[in-house]
């Protein structure tokens, strides 16, 4: 009997184009299979896309390396014939009596034919939709099964015109599939526009009967103190006869060292006619005070495995099926303080601050390990949201699992777009795409592959625009909200008392969750669909301060700058797109950037906008090579983005419910928008907004010049105290200020004094300035936060002299190696003065917060188990403690000096060493976890700072300490 349960097909698979095989399906999977790589036949990316394929095997330049991308043919171009592939893989696999194979594909673009062991099967058209096949009759007896696929592009993959756009001609609006691929102002075609096996391929074999789709839904009452966890799920009987089976559902909650409790474990007998699906909905199970899921920043993600298994009469076990579920209740409103929609979780209001998502690869080159990466980047931000934009995916269940884990709610969008469904030049078709049943179709299967997952907020209609009427009113009706989650306040009645009338909340397709419209409306932008998200430039940092910035509750997106460092530039560019921007001056004063044809491509955006804001690199003095230039462009980045963030907490509730910057991270090697950059290499705009989005944070308000306090916590912080200390370029502090014995509400922002330096006697032109929030108790530093700052209409050009300053640094690092994974932690001191005794947060023993705890499994491997999987953060807390207190791999490396001052803009990089490495070679270890990075130090300051990493095979690593004042490199370890 073969093992019950799922296989994934994901090596082995061969490709070919489809004009240059010249057999059928047929023969392919009978007589004339394929023997090997031989021509035309090459290894196949699967999942994947046929350009990702041919990436793959080098037999067309790397698209997103310079100007690659312009020398592959687009399908506009080469018709659809010329992407038209096959795809080959054999498997194996024999049944036995009463045992069911399907074989499962849960996304192709576009529509293709499926040929196994010589029978024909259509897969219909549909990006975004599943397909199980139940292939038991046509299974080979041998147990050697041949399978062929052959795969269609959209079908209106439509041009690209000279002048390139948002959403090129518009024509894919036509087909269910994703919109970017026509390239927009941050992307360039991508030229099979997503061709191909682009999901996971399985097997799934079971007996009689089949567990689909199980629906998992919680009540709350009793200030979440009773829990009901509702479940519904088919079932179908593949047999010729009835069947009598047990039915069963298990909980299962897990304590710290991997030991598993079960919560709740229930059986049921069914009966199923033979050939029939039926819905079955379990007994409510109640729970008592359990563990809840939250949002980052707000408490632990907890998560319970649930499990349904059955059990067939004669036959054992026939189907199982498990996921982690987070007890958790999401609500929203529009809020009559602000107009913006304000979001609450298990009760508590939550200030969003988020970022916009298109997804993580361009070529679909997805996989679980980089979703985790790029998840875990979102919370190490300290982000609470991402917003899945309507012209990308409808993301994977490996992207929500990550959420799920590190706590990022998710604003899911289905596949509408404003530039191309119904405005844009020219003119888009204002009515989606032609088949709206399909449409529909893949927005009921999408719902059902992700509704389970606590991370999943919110279902948007579309982006910057409203679906077609009939899609739209489609959307309100099947996603309508279960009565239950209808009332705001609803935690008195249980669902049962509400109505008798009323059904069980897990029969509903989703009704947990609101749907919004579109981006615009209901509590976002404007609330009405108006034009009145953005703006995407560089702004003063002051202004995201001033009252007019921006008129609404919240913003959906808004964007700015992103230039990586000069290694990745580098790294993804021949040296003719080393070249920095000219900056050209114009009659007004301002200054027009102009980037070299590669930039160009690469959708950079400049440092100024002629007319409203003057060049923030120039303010640096005139860059004189790439690596200057970038390690500027870091600096502006780090202010903008906090500067961002901060102006919008400054005003919490007041003013605002929430923004989501547009947009976290590029699907490829663009240069603009992002915190870090395709190769997983963080901006120093990643840190800015890391430390403006802090749960506590204490901020420097630009445009009143007083200390804030950010409290989003729901406990009032007590007993607390401010440290403000300016420090000039001679390494002196000629203003010290400490407020004591403070108290600051939950939920709140409040000023607390006047930073007054600029106002004092003969104030320095550029000066920088540390803030810390401290526990007067025991000095425990909750929030530090540094400016460097310069005096009304000045400028940061005295920071250039003060490069040549060498402040003396040690470094003292402790390392535990597991396997390929490194965690250390770097202490780095600032020797050029002994602290001021008046003062002990000089040490920076930062208080331990929720969520900080993981942070040191940032970089190990993804296992199998989901289980086990969220036990990782428990274990490596283990081993860090244990770890902490050995010395015997201690490492001390100084870095001398006999200037006094601040070691300005420090910041490590891993590279790996190893013989071979040609000069200029890109020697990075990515990606890298850092708990900070682009850090400064005053005079006797030391800062802790975790690394965590993964080395390849053979590999030693290397880490480097850079900053301002120390230009080349330092080896610390």
């Amino acid at each position: 009997m073969a093992e019950i349960g799922k296989t994934v097909l994901d090596s082995g698979w061969l490709a070919a184009r489809s004009t240059e095989v010249h057999l059928s399906g047929t023969q392919l999977t009978t007589t004339h299979s394929p023997s090997g790589l031989d021509k035309p036949w090459m290894e196949a990316a699967v999942p994947g896309t046929v350009l990702g394929t041919l990436v793959k095997n080098k037999a067309v330049p790397d698209p997103f390396y310079g100007l690659g991308n312009e020398v592959i043919i687009d399908i506009a171009d080469s018709g659809r014939e010329y992407y038209t592939f096959w795809f080959f893989t054999t498997f194996q696999c024999k049944l036995s009596a009463n045992q069911h194979l399907d074989l499962n594909f849960r996304g192709i673009n576009y529509s293709a034919e499926l040929y196994l062991n010589g029978n024909k099967k259509i897969l219909p058209k549909g990006m975004f939709r599943r397909h199980s096949l139940d292939v038991t009759d046509i299974l080979h007896p041998d147990g050697q099964n041949l399978l062929a696929v052959l795969v269609h592009p959209p079908d209106h993959p439509g041009t690209i015109p000279p002048e390139g756009g948002q959403g090129g001609d518009h024509e894919i609006g036509k087909d269910v599939a994703t919109q970017y691929v026509e390239g927009w102002d941050w992307m360039a075609p991508i030229r099979d526009r997503n061709t191909g096996i682009w999901d996971e391929v399985s097997i799934s074999i079971t007996g009689p009967v089949k567990i689909i789709d199980p629906h998992l839904v919680s009540t709350f009452f009793d200030g979440y103190k009773r829990v009901y966890l509702h479940t519904t799920t088919e079932l179908e009987n593949k047999s010729s006869s009835v069947v009598e089976c047990d039915l069963n559902i298990q909980v299962t909650s897990e304590l710290e060292g991997g030991v598993c409790i079960v919560e709740h474990l229930q059986t049921q007998q069914l009966s199923i006619p033979s050939g029939k699906r039926v819905q079955h909905t379990f007994p409510q199970l109640f729970f008592y005070k359990p563990n809840l899921w939250w949002p980052n920043g707000m408490g632990k993600q907890a998560l319970y495995n649930v499990t349904i298994t059955v059990d067939v009469k004669g036959h054992g076990e026939s189907d199982s099926w498990s996921h982690m579920y987070g007890f958790r209740k999401i609500e929203s409103y529009i809020d009559s303080a602000t107009g913006g929609r304000l979001f609450k979780v298990n009760g508590q209001p939550i200030f969003i601050r988020g970022g916009n998502w298109i997804l993580s690869d361009g070529l679909l080159r997805l996989s679980k390990k980089r979703y985790k990466t790029d998840i875990k980047f979102h919370a190490d931000m300290n982000f609470n949201m991402i917003r899945c934009w309507g012209g990308g995916l409808a993301e994977r269940p490996e992207f929500y699992h990550y959420c799920d884990i590190y706590g990022l709610l998710v604003w899911q969008e289905f596949w509408i777009t404003g530039d191309v469904d119904g405005r844009g030049v020219p003119v888009s078709n204002p009515n989606g795409p032609l088949d709206h049943d399909l449409f529909m179709l893949c927005a009921r299967d999408t719902v059902k592959l992700l509704r389970n997952h606590p991370s999943l907020a919110l279902w948007v209609g579309g982006n910057e625009q409203v679906p077609p009427p009939d899609i739209n009113n489609a959307l309100k009706d099947e996603l309508k909200l279960h009565p239950y989650f209808e009332s705001l306040h609803n935690t008195g009645k249980s669902v049962q008392e509400l109505s008798a009338s009323v059904k069980d909340p897990s029969n509903y397709l989703d009704g947990t969750r609101i749907y919004i419209q579109g981006s615009m409306w209901d509590g976002f932008a404007n609330g009405k669909g108006d034009f009145t998200d953005g703006p995407y430039e560089i702004q003063y940092p002051e202004s995201f301060f001033k009252d007019d910035f921006y008129n609404y509750g919240f913003n959906p997106e808004v964007g700015s700058v992103g230039v990586p460092v000069a290694a990745t530039i580098k790294a993804t560019m021949p040296p003719e797109g080393w070249k920095i921007p000219l900056f050209k001056k114009l009659p007004d004063g301002y200054v027009e950037e102009v980037p070299n044809p590669i930039w160009e491509y690469h959708k950079y955006i400049p440092y100024s906008k002629p007319g409203k804001v003057h060049n923030q690199i120039l303010l640096y003095g005139t860059p004189t090579d790439l690596n200057d230039f970038c390690l500027k462009a870091q600096l502006v980045n780090y202010i903008q983005y906090r500067a961002l963030l901060e102006g919008w907490t400054s005003r919490m509730w007041s003013k605002y419910t929430g923004v989501l910057i547009w947009k976290t991270q590029n699907p490829w090697t663009g240069l603009r928008g992002q915190f870090y950059d395709h190769l997983h290499d963080q901006t120093a705009g990643f840190y800015g907004c890391r430390s403006a989005a802090e749960p506590v944070h204490v901020q420097l308000n630009l445009a009143t010049y007083f200390i804030e306090v950010v409290n989003t916590l729901s406990e009032q912080l007590s007993d607390v105290a401010i440290e403000a200390s300016v420090w000039d370029l001679e390494g002196t502090c000629p203003y010290y200020v400490v407020h004591e014995k403070l108290s600051v509400p939950s939920k709140k922002t409040v000023p607390i004094l006047e930073m007054k330096y600029p106002k004092s006697k003969n104030p320095k032109p550029v000066y920088f300035l540390l803030l810390k929030l401290y526990k007067m108790s025991d000095y425990g530093v909750i929030s530090r936060n540094f400016y460097w700052l310069h005096l009304p209409g000045g400028d940061y050009k005295l920071l250039e002299p003060y490069r040549k300053k060498r402040v003396p640094l040690k470094i003292r690092s402790t390392t535990f190696i597991k396997g390929s994974t490194y965690e250390m932690e770097m202490h780095v001191e600032n020797k050029s003065k002994k602290p001021d005794s008046k003062s002990l947060t000089y040490k920076n023993n930062f208080v331990t917060r929720i969520g900080d705890g993981d942070f040191d499994m940032a970089s190990v491997e993804p296992v199998n188990s989901a289980a086990e999987e969220k036990q990782e953060a428990s274990l490596f807390q283990r081993i860090y403690r244990r770890f902490s207190g050995e010395t015997d791999d201690l490492q001390v490396s100084e870095i001398n000096g006999s200037d006094e001052g601040v070691a300005f803009f420090l910041y490590f990089s891993v590279h790996a060493s190893e013989p071979g490495h040609k000069e200029g070679e890109d020697t990075r270890i990515l990606p890298v976890h850092y708990s900070d990075n682009y850090f400064s130090l005053v005079p006797g300051e030391v800062m802790p700072i975790k690394i965590s990493f993964e080395v390849p095979p053979g590999v030693t690593p290397r880490i480097r300490l850079h900053g301002w004042n120390y230009h080349s490199g330092h080896k610390v370890y």
